[in-house]
């Protein structure tokens, strides 16, 4: 099975019944084999949009700490690519959490990324190569 890493999306999601995809999410989840793997940013984003809406970032973290989610990125030793990766799509705009699963993608190659972010039909790995994904077909 390949390697499966989590956008913020689908992590807001799954905590917050309310969102608009969380059935989907919870639905995807069950079906793909843990540890779902993701970097420090898109926990950090996450866990911003959680207590927006209401809920306790407490939840995502209780997750990472059961090893459901691992943290595998360091955006130190990737700083250069991740840079590359901002200029090359600065019109979109790429944010940093977003780069650096792109990264993830590049540094291991049978991966699949779980996100609501539709930008990931456009970003490329390695230059040229389509980012395999899972996203609701409202996303498309």
């Amino acid at each position: 099975m390949s390697r499966i890493i989590v956008d913020t999306g689908p992590l807001v999601a799954y905590l917050h019944a309310d969102e608009q995809h969380h059935a989907w999410t919870v639905e995807r989840f069950s079906t793909l084999p843990p540890p779902f793997f993701t970097c420090e940013a898109v926990l950090a984003e996450a866990c911003f949009l959680i207590a927006r809406y209401g809920g306790n970032p407490d939840d995502l973290l209780d997750l990472v700490e059961r090893g459901l989610i691992q943290v595998s990125f360091s955006l130190s030793d990737e700083i250069l690519r991740i840079r590359e990766l901002t200029r090359k799509y600065k019109s979109l705009p790429m944010s940093l959490a977003d780069a650096c699963l792109v990264r993830m993608t590049e540094l291991c190659t049978d991966s699949v990324v779980v996100t609501l972010d539709g930008h990931f039909r456009i970003y490329r790995r390695h230059g040229r190569k389509v980012i395999p994904v899972f996203f609701p077909a409202s996303i498309r």
